[in-house]
């Protein structure tokens, strides 16, 4: 632990269904309000599901109508949420050069190659890059440091997230814009999932269609956004008088090597990760106060990590939430927006409800709130990724008062 540069959060923005600020967000959490409902994905309505778009998103606070024509929605709403973190951290207050950028995203620009497949631009193989977020982000915000993608699909934003304290702590930044953005509500998308059988594709009631740990779980709901913290050296933010909503304190990463799109069935991939993050945060299992799942609703997701919290923590043996019940899944995005819950978390002392659960599959031996939010104490609090591809990603959180 000695030798290292602690790394405090100093500013969130998020873009999605569930709210357009953190704020909006949180009290859609704490309310159990879902952001799904039925979506057309295509113009003639021939592929309509449940999920989460944002139907109100307006890029033209940050973006003049050239660049909204020159970058694919997931990057707009990319900058969007960015720009938003910067202002809610008060700014960049490092050198150009000591500023960095990471950013994650499953998909890329995957609305700009279908909607371009046949005719593309001038325009077409920028607006598909996987790494557009980040120069648009860097250009806009004026970082000349280290401007990194890093696309672990359902992983995307925590590796960001993770990789951008690495930075801080060994001097290679003294601060960091981190987080996720994907847009992937096109035709082809939604088809190959919901043939997969990962997504919900029918629910008599579509605003609880996303049911993480319940025994009448169908799958995940699609849904689109961004989210983003600023990273900052605690020393320099504390010079200068920030407001620090969290301490990033933890990060462990691991690979499960045993199937392309199934996690292990033990989740010992899993669990090897959350105890690498554990044990980087020089933290135990039993100071956690709170874990925030990856839980999509998948029953092969839901059981495999329900063994590795189990594994990690005892059955029981800590509060566990769920987000994606209101938030729904957004691939990429979705470990940059939980680690944005997750330091709000910490900030208000409070685990939000998973919504939705009505009967807990007697297969995942956890503690999930799902009636009311429940206080928690100052401590470490985990946020969990598992992705397809074996991709493992967790970071710990803990209050700056602890």
């Amino acid at each position: 632990m000695t030798g290292r540069h602690a790394v405090a959060v100093t500013g969130l923005g998020v873009r999605c269904a569930a709210g357009a600020t953190p704020e909006a967000l949180w009290e859609s959490l704490v309310l159990r309000r879902s952001a799904t409902r039925l979506h057309a994905f295509d113009a003639e309505g021939a592929v309509v599901y449940p999920a989460c778009p944002m139907t109100d998103f307006d890029p033209s606070g940050h973006l003049a109508p050239k660049e909204v024509r020159r970058a694919d929605r997931s990057v707009q709403l990319a900058v969007c949420a960015a720009a938003e973190a910067v202002e809610d951290a008060g700014g960049l207050h490092a050198a150009p050069g000591r500023r960095a950028v990471v950013t994650g995203t499953g998909y890329g620009g995957v609305i700009s190659q279908e909607n371009g497949i046949g005719h593309p631009d001038v325009l077409y193989a920028p607006r598909l890059m996987h790494n557009a977020g980040a120069y648009w982000i860097s250009a806009r915000l004026g970082i000349t440091g280290p401007s990194l993608t890093i696309s672990t699909a359902c992983a995307s934003g925590t590796h960001a997230v993770g990789e951008a304290m690495q930075m801080i702590r060994a001097g290679c930044a003294d601060v960091v814009v981190a987080g996720g953005h994907d847009s992937p509500l096109t035709p082809t998308t939604a088809l190959a999932f919901g043939r997969s059988g990962a997504m919900v594709t029918e629910c008599e009631e579509p605003g609880a269609a996303s049911r993480p740990f319940d025994v009448g779980r169908r799958g995940f709901v699609l849904a689109e956004g961004a989210a983003f913290l600023v990273l900052e050296r605690l020393d320099l933010a504390r010079a200068r008088g920030a407001r620090i909503h969290a301490m990033l304190t933890g990060y462990g990463r691991t690979s499960d090597a045993h199937h392309l799109t199934a996690p292990h069935p033990d989740g010992a991939g899993a669990r090897a990760c959350m105890e690498q993050a554990l044990a980087d945060a020089g933290t135990t299992a039993e100071a956690v106060t709170h874990v925030n799942a990856h839980g999509t609703g998948t029953e092969l997701n839901d059981v495999a990590e329900a063994q590795a919290i189990t594994a990690v923590f005892g059955p029981r043996g800590v509060p566990v939430t769920a987000p994606k019940s209101v938030t729904g899944h957004g691939l990429g995005l979705a470990g940059a927006l939980e680690a944005v819950i997750t330091a709000c978390s910490v900030r208000e002392g409070l685990a939000p409800p998973t919504a939705h659960l009505t009967r807990l599959d007697p297969r995942c031996e956890l503690d999930v709130i799902h009636t009311e939010p429940r206080k928690i104490p100052d401590g470490p609090v985990i946020s969990n990724s598992f992705a397809f591809g074996g991709h493992n990603a967790c970071v710990v959180f803990d209050s700056p008062h602890a």
